[in-house]
C-alpha cells in the first residue's frame, strides 16, 4: 500500500557564495510545504534528510533539480506513514558531513563511482577490498558481507585509520560505501591523495543499493538519522548479525539508550528494551533524567516551544 509520507535522502557538492543567504530562502521554502528534516548548507554544498507529503517533496525536488547550482543532484526516495521528523532545521555550517578533509573538493577529484549492479558484481572479486567507512555503531547493526570495518566513532577520525589500511590494501581495489553516498565522496578522494591508486565508491551508497539492486549480500539493517532509526535493505537473503546488548541474544532492533547522559546506540532486543525501560543497563534505567520509553528507543528533542520561523525574515530579495 501507498504511503503519504516521502522521506528524500540527498547531498550535492557544489559552490554556494552565500550560504547564510541561500539558507534562509531554502528554510523558508521548506516550512512553506510543511517539510521537516535537517539540512546542512556550506560554501562546499547541501547536504540533507526531509520528510514531507508526496506532492510537497515533488515540489520541492524540482525546485532543487531546477536549480543551476544545484545541477545534477540526485535524491533517495523512500516512504513512511509518518513525518520522520518533529521539526524543521536548516543550518549553515563549514562543511556538509562533519570531517577531518576541508581540504579536498570531491567536485575535483573522488573515487570511480559504482552503480549499485556494477558494485555488486565487483565486489567479491579477489583483488577487491570493501571498505565501510562509517562509524562503530551503524556497521554493528549491518554492513556488506565481509566488509572491511574501521573502529570510529566518528567520520573525522577516518584519516587516522588510512595509515593501518595502507600497510594491508594499497595495492588492492578499494570499494568504498557509506549510507547515501556522502562520506565516500571525501573518504575516496582521500584515499587517492595517500597513495592509493584504484577506489571506488558506490553511488548513492547502501539506500540506493538497497532500492536497485534488491540489497544482497548487505548483512543485517542500515542506521539512519531520523526516527525510524533503522532501515531493512537486503530482501534478496538478509542476515541479523548484531546482537542485544544487554542479553547477547541476536537482535538488530537498534535503540538510544533512554539515559540522555548516556545516549548509547546499540541493538537491544524487545524483551530486554521493556525490561529496562529503554535504558541500556540498570544504572541507566534508574537515572533521574532518563527518557520515558514508548518500545521505539527513538527519543525527539523536546519542542520547548520550538518556533521555525523564530530568526527569519521574509525579506522581498529572498522571496
Amino acid at each position: 500500500m501507498k504511503k503519504k509520507y516521502l522521506i528524500l535522502l540527498y547531498y550535492h557538492y557544489a559552490e554556494i557564495v552565500d550560504p547564510g543567504a541561500f539558507r534562509e530562502k531554502h528554510h523558508l521554502f521548506c516550512l512553506d510545504l510543511d517539510l521537516r528534516g535537517r539540512i546542512i548548507v556550506a560554501p562546499e554544498g547541501l547536504n540533507g534528510t526531509v520528510s514531507g507529503t508526496e506532492e510537497h517533496c515533488k515540489k520541492y525536488m524540482h525546485e532543487l533539480e531546477s536549480d543551476p547550482i544545484l545541477k545534477g543532484i540526485e535524491f533517495k526516495i523512500d516512504q513512511s506513514d509518518i513525518h520522520a521528523f518533529q521539526k524543521m532545521h536548516v543550518r549553515v555550517k563549514d562543511e556538509i558531513v562533519h570531517s577531518s578533509l576541508k581540504h579536498i573538493d570531491p567536485k575535483m577529484k573522488t573515487g570511480i563511482h559504482l552503480e549499485p549492479k556494477d558494485f555488486q558484481k565487483l565486489k567479491d572479486d579477489e583483488d577487491v577490498v570493501v571498505l565501510d567507512v562509517r562509524s562503530n555503531y551503524e556497521h554493528e547493526i549491518g554492513k556488506f558481507k565481509n566488509a572491511v570495518t574501521l573502529d570510529i566513532d566518528n567520520f573525522r577520525e577516518f584519516p587516522e585509520k588510512v595509515e593501518e589500511l595502507k600497510t594491508k590494501y594499497k595495492d588492492k581495489k578499494v570499494l568504498t560505501y557509506c549510507t547515501g553516498g556522502i562520506k565516500c565522496e571525501k573518504a575516496s578522494a582521500y584515499l587517492l591523495e595517500q597513495g592509493f591508486e584504484n577506489v571506488y565508491q558506490l553511488h548513492g551508497g547502501i539506500i540506493k543499493y538497497g532500492i536497485e539492486a534488491g540489497g544482497v549480500d548487505f548483512d543485517g539493517k542500515c542506521y539512519v538519522f531520523d526516527n525510524r532509526i533503522t532501515v531493512d535493505v537486503n530482501s534478496v537473503n538478509p542476515k541479523v548479525i548484531s546482537k542485544c546488548y544487554v542479553c547477547n541474544e541476536p537482535s538488530d532492533r537498534m535503540v538510544n539508550c533512554g539515559n540522555p547522559v548516556c545516549n548509547r546506540h546499540v541493538p537491544i532486543c524487545e524483551e530486554c528494551g521493556w525490561e529496562l525501560q529503554g535504558a541500556c543497563s540498570e544504572e541507566c534505567k534508574i537515572h533521574p533524567d532518563k527518557r520515558p520509553y514508548d518500545g521505539t528507543g527513538y527519543y525527539a528533542r523536546e519542542m520547548n516551544g520550538y518556533n521555525p520561523y523564530k530568526g527569519l525574515y521574509r525579506d522581498k530579495k529572498l522571496s
